[in-house]
């Protein structure tokens, strides 16, 4: 897994300093105008702000107070 601030991520509109969403699907671009959130161009500028972490992961099954004493 890539840590949230790293500098070495795929590429995308949605990740980039240089655009803000219109909705959903589309960002505009101050290079290109209004672009596909998840395209790419040689102008990306990363922006760790503009990165939504991954939900964490639910416990498997449902635990009691009395199964997590010691």
């Amino acid at each position: 897994m890539k840590a949230i601030l790293s500098k070495h991520i795929d590429p995308r509109c949605i990740y980039c300093k240089r655009s803000e969403p219109l909705n959903v699907k589309e960002m505009a671009c101050v290079k290109r105008g209004v672009v596909d959130a998840y395209g790419r161009c040689r102008a990306f500028r990363y922006d760790p702000l503009k990165r939504v972490p991954p939900r964490p992961a639910k416990l498997g099954k449902d635990y009691t107070a009395e199964d997590l004493t010691i």
